[in-house]
């Protein structure tokens, strides 16, 4: 019964898709369908149970285009025979009836194979008549796509073809102007570069590709290009792109149509539902094609030759994924989120526990079938996630197609890093604190109860109305101005949850009727977020600088009259604001990528004389250019991802469809509310330098270890032990090359070390040969440890430590030792006159002599 259950299934997909039934001069040697034509149930019949055989030999299904000519090869195999087992039998006959397309099909497993493209690709759906027919029209020539020129002009040739002969490119002090005026769009060397590697992973035979971009560096710009050289070279004739948000869905209409409208037409999908077939690029919602598995019904899966996942690790994380796979075709990835969180994790492991959960959830029986892991650590389930996206586009190394960093950015003037004001009060002083914030009560039994609250309980189980009015006074007066007009700078607040917001919102506005009487009418923050009716129209117009209207200070400057947006989360991805002055941790974050997300709103460079309309006050304005942004931090969450998150600590990975759990005893009903006062107890600003963020410096490390991992010679060489080999080659062809800029300390800043690595260490490290890099302390307890050990001091070993140690890390302890100014260690904070007497008189020869002869002073500095 397997052949005539495939049987039915087979016949079934083929007409749900719009393939009709027809028997060829009323002989079922093959099954020919055509789109159009009757079912006939007797041509059926005559074949019998066995789908695969019959008196003319192997049956297959041959499908029509609308004028009759062959077009698809159905090759059918039984229920329990997989599919790709008739792949040769299936190209012999297609080629034998010009066929470029083939389907391999067992009624349950199904395959699209172009011939002309690849290998075969698992479908869920078979392709519509219509589908195919078009998709026949794209005939791929990578060799095309991968030999394409493209220059810096690259978009800006679509939008304006004959620019370099118009006399305002032609005079170069007129360039910038020019630029402005018509609003065109050259590519960066970076954006170049990405291109290009996509390039390159084309001619290698590759068809997934994943671009790890951080904010603000234009991954829609560089997007626009790659759709340009699909569309152009002719590997693609219509480009799916998928976003995860209402808002980010016409943001991209817009981008598209600015920069490619000349030649390609871009809509969003449920706008043109008749009409989109009429459009090479069609923009859409992950969730609205998911809903229902609507994506099923309304497209085939031939419909997009080319489909970018836009925010890769959230719009194809998980059932999203099935939408994105649903289509043939080659795919690309855009994410702001880099890998590193994807380090201590085994994937082999990880496909082998996978594997036993999915044979475990497939099995009968009752045994473990209601057990969910409980997930207590935030990085687990986002660590899942991103394993997801690297592996859905070939990068299960966690190396994607192409990396451009926040320190890139920086480095190359293109993004801008944050001041970070830590405030801290009272009460999330304690909230932070390891015993958080103690309460007591009674209880129901009249017993007396002790409960804490620690920092991911603000505004979920504790509350404090005294504590959100401080941070929005300390925002207040703290926050950015806006260079032109003076009024508060544009800036979004992130807070615990909507009613949070809708608290803050109000708390903000009432503050600013008293700070700025007459300009505002509860208007100087807009709650934006999914409760909110035309939330997402809000942050489209404060974009725009027109939200509740706009030049409320000056007439001439068309800035937004609403000054702060709070949200929860509706803002964090992929919103393109680039005026943003200040960004406000009003909450708790445990997740890198949620931290990298919020930051990133406000790295973007800006011109506020863009706005400017009058251009006799341009002169009077002395900063026009966004040279940084503030980060209000009340909760600490810098310091965490600087000094406490772990960034090399091995996390086990969750099975998917865990969530996280947990909880905690008994407590006041309804939660805690605080009604006592609350103080600012700390306020610190710190400038971020090049060197940035220690979230930001590992990508920088990561990426030097991914280059000299791939490097064939240098992994050989360090198998070999043939470290001097290796630390030459290191300084002679990876270091100061143009692309990445290497170099050791470089290398030492991002390691964030207490002392001088060496290049041998850190080498050591990338390739698994040590653990982590030990701290100063470390090595010199190790070093005294062997110094002991030849010794054997009796006693003063305290004292003997001490100064062993100050010795060796202290350059001013050595200078005086060695010259024999014990005087001046009298005011020396580090080793006093006290702490050398207590040093037995021999042993302040021995220590010196011994270090001189045995131990390396270098690493120590």
């Amino acid at each position: 019964m397997n052949e005539a259950t495939a049987r039915v299934k087979i016949n079934k997909l083929l007409e749900a898709a719009g393939w009709r039934f027809f028997a060829e001069n009323g002989k079922p040697a093959n099954i020919v369908l055509e789109a159009g034509a009757s079912i006939r149930e007797s041509d059926l019949d005559d074949l019998g149970d066995d789908l695969e055989k019959a008196k003319k030999g192997y049956i297959d299904f041959l499908l029509l285009d609308d004028k009759g000519r062959p077009c698809i090869v159905l090759e059918a195999k039984s229920e329990d025979k997989p599919p790709l087992v008739g792949k040769e039998q299936a190209r012999k006959y297609a080629r034998s009836q010009n066929c470029r397309f083939v389907l391999l099909s067992n009624g349950n497993l199904h395959y699209f194979w172009d011939l002309e493209r690849g290998n075969p690709y698992l479908i869920t759906s078979f392709p519509t008549p219509d589908s195919a027919a078009s998709y026949r029209q794209v005939t791929p020539e990578p060799k095309r796509l991968v030999n394409e020129p493209v220059g810096r002009d690259y978009i800006v040739l679509i939008q304006r073809p004959g620019y370099a002969s118009e006399a305002g490119w032609k005079i170069a002090e007129e360039q910038p102007v020019y630029i402005q005026t018509n609003k065109l769009k050259f590519l960066r060397d970076y954006q170049l570069n990405a291109v290009q590697k996509l390039q390159n992973a084309v001619k290698q035979g590759k068809d997934r590709f994943l671009f790890e971009m951080a904010t603000g560096t234009g991954k829609t710009l560089t997007a626009a290009a790659v759709i340009k050289l699909f569309l152009r070279t002719g590997n693609a004739r219509r480009v799916l792109f998928l976003v995860d948000r209402l808002e980010l869905e016409d943001q991209a209409r817009k981008a598209f149509t600015t920069l490619l409208k000349n030649d390609f037409r871009t809509v969003v999908y449920k706008e043109h539902r008749t009409d989109w077939r009429l459009a090479e690029i069609v923009v859409s919602t992950v969730q609205s094609l998911q809903f229902s598995n609507k994506y099923r019904q309304l497209f085939s899966p031939t419909d997009f030759d080319l489909v970018i996942s836009d925010e890769a690790h959230r719009s194809i994380g998980g059932n999203a994924r099935a939408v994105f796979e649903y289509f043939v075709g080659y795919k690309l990835g855009l994410t702001a989120t880099p890998r590193d969180y994807l380090k201590g994790i085994n994937m082999d492991e990880q496909d082998t526990r996978d594997n036993k959960m999915s044979r475990c959830s497939g099995s009968g029986g009752n045994t473990g079938a209601n057990v969910r892991p409980v997930v207590r650590d935030p990085r687990e389930i986002e660590r899942r996630l991103l394993l997801d996206t690297y592996r859905t586009f070939g990068c299960e190394s966690g190396l994607p197609t192409f990396r451009y960093s926040l320190l890139d950015g920086v480095r190359d003037k293109v993004l801008i890093n944050p001041i970070v004001v830590d405030a801290r009060t009272d009460v999330t002083t304690q909230l932070l604190s390891r015993q958080g914030f103690v309460v007591t009560f009674t209880d129901d039994a009249g017993e007396d109860q002790k409960e804490s609250y620690m920092k991911r309980d603000f505004e979920k189980k504790f509350f404090s109305e005294a504590t959100n009015e401080l941070f929005c006074k300390t925002f207040l007066q703290n926050a950015l101005r806006d260079p032109v007009s003076g009024e508060l700078g544009k800036s979004i607040i992130f807070t615990v949850s909507q009613q949070h917001a809708a608290k803050l919102t109000q708390i903000l506005n009432v503050m600013a009727d008293a700070l700025f009487p007459d300009k505002y009418q509860s208007d100087f923050a807009v709650q934006v977020t999914s409760r909110v009716p035309d939330a997402r129209q809000f942050t489209i117009n404060f974009a725009n600088n027109n939200l509740q209207g706009s030049a409320n200070f000056m007439l001439a400057y068309r800035t937004s009259k609403a000054r702060v947006c709070v949200t929860v989360g509706m803002m964090t991805t992929g919103y393109d604001c680039t005026d943003i002055l200040n960004i406000g941790m009003f909450r708790p974050i445990f997740s890198p990528t949620d931290f990298i997300q919020i930051k990133g709103r406000g790295t973007r460079t800006h011109d506020f004389l863009e706005l400017l309309l009058n251009n006799e006050l341009k002169d009077a304005v002395t900063n026009p250019n966004k040279t940084a942004f503030k980060l209000f931090d009340f909760f600490g969450n810098c310091e965490y991802f600087e000094t406490e998150f772990s960034y090399d600590e091995v996390i086990e990975l969750p099975p998917h469809g865990s969530s996280e759990g947990g909880g905690k005893g008994p407590t006041p009903a309804g939660g805690y509310e605080y009604t006592g006062a609350d103080t600012i107890s700390s306020r610190d600003e710190q400038i971020i330098g090049l060197k940035g963020m220690k979230i930001d410096r590992m990508m920088f490390f990561d990426r030097f270890a991914d280059t000299v991992r791939e490097n064939e010679m240098i992994a050989k060489a360090v198998e070999a032990g043939e470290w001097g080999r290796v630390i030459d080659y290191v300084n002679r062809e990876v270091f100061d090359k143009p692309e990445d800029y290497y170099n050791l300390e470089k290398l030492r800043q991002a390691a964030d070390v207490d002392r001088r690595l060496t290049l041998r260490e850190i080498l050591e490290k990338v390739f698994g040969l040590i653990p982590r890099f030990k701290s100063k302390d470390e090595l010199l307890e190790e070093e005294f440890a062997k110094f002991i050990a030849d010794y054997k001091p009796a006693d003063s070993i305290p004292a003997i430590k001490a100064f062993f140690k100050a010795y060796i890390s202290n350059n001013q302890i050595r200078h005086i030792v060695e010259n024999r100014d014990f005087t001046d260690l009298a005011t020396n904070p580090v080793f006093s006159s006290r702490d050398l007497k207590a040093v037995p008189e021999e042993y302040r020869d021995i220590i010196p002599e011994y270090v001189k002869d045995y131990i390396a002073l270098n690493q120590f500095m």
